[in-house]
């Protein structure tokens, strides 16, 4: 069978936020079915990077997952807020946890295979219950459940961003679903990651600023509607970033230019890179939003590295 030949496979993705996760899924080659965003600046990003997408603006909680027929994949990054360390961790108190939601598409749906993923406070032991209950509920759904911490800087993105990945294979598909193996050592340093960015209005100073941006980033911060300005979070975050070489106070509209003498900042454009979009996928939004928008983003080469084993578990058949 030839690369054109190749089985591509059904998906249909919740929360798809600025398409992180969704594009990751198609580079493994997976087929949008329907795209579910509640957010309309993000809907507008997807429509226009996108525009064979069906993309639906919508709450998830009103969609009926039976509309869609037989998909192969059902995935979602569920908002992370309820679990993240930098909120107050109300798990399912929380009005934003849509596990409960997700649960019930999938129950309606019957995908082939599932992928979730959240923060790394997931994990915590506080949510041993709540996080037991949910793997309960998909295993009587008929899905054996495979879950663990997958750091970005394994699959080649330049920082660490470590996020609590949830896989479900259906028991009927007889297959055993295993991670990616970790490609540790292989993500660039920030400074070759952006180099060229960093370079490109003629800064005399990049060359230098390229050595000292020697290690992988801090884990990029997107902030909420509420909180989080163009940034690069908070006090702690700003030092890391420092170390780096970078002013993480603020975001610049450009890279530096000639004769420039102080800490560089990043742009939107060099977030995106750090995140792993290619540079052809375009923010044009505000950039208090746009930060949002790649500081929230599931890693593409991340997603496409997890898709892929998922792929190979369900394309037999």
């Amino acid at each position: 069978m030839n690369e054109g030949q190749k089985q591509r496979l059904t998906c249909v993705e919740i929360c798809a936020g600025a398409g992180g996760q969704a594009l990751g899924l198609e580079q493994a080659g997976f087929e949008h079915i329907a795209l579910i965003e509640i957010e309309p600046q993000y809907c507008q990003i997807l429509k226009e990077n996108r525009p064979e997408w069906n993309v639906i603006c919508a709450d998830a909680g009103s969609i009926t997952g039976t509309d869609f027929g037989q998909v192969d994949l059902f995935a979602g990054g569920v908002p992370c807020p309820p679990f993240s360390k930098a909120g107050k961790q109300l798990g399912e108190e929380d009005e934003r946890d849509l596990f409960p939601v997700a649960l019930r598409l999938i129950e309606e749906i019957e995908p082939r295979a599932i992928l979730l993923e959240n923060v790394r406070g997931f994990l915590d032991s506080v949510f041993d219950e709540y996080r037991q209950r949910i793997l309960d509920q998909l295993d009587e759904l008929g899905y054996d459940t495979y879950i663990k911490l997958v750091k970005a800087s394994d699959h080649g993105v330049p920082q660490l961003r470590p996020r609590t990945v949830i896989v479900g294979i259906a028991k009927t598909e007889g297959a055993q679903f295993a991670f990616p193996e970790s490609n540790e050592g292989e993500a660039p340093t920030v400074g070759d990651a952006l180099f060229d960015l960093m370079a490109e209005n003629g800064w005399e100073g990049a060359e230098e600023w390229k050595r000292n941006a020697d290690r992988i980033a801090p884990t990029l911060v997107g902030g909420s509607k509420k909180h989080g300005g163009p940034d690069l979070g908070p006090t702690r975050a700003k030092k890391a970033w420092a170390a780096l070489g970078v002013n993480g106070k603020s975001i610049a509209d450009a890279a530096p230019e000639k004769g420039y003498q102080d800490m560089p900042r990043l742009t939107p454009r060099m977030m995106a890179r750090l995140q792993g979009f290619p540079d052809e996928w375009s923010f044009t939004t505000r950039k208090t939003t746009t930060c949002r928008m790649i500081g929230n983003a599931f890693p593409p080469p991340v997603a496409k590295a997890v898709g892929t084993k998922i792929k190979e578990c369900i394309a037999h058949g």
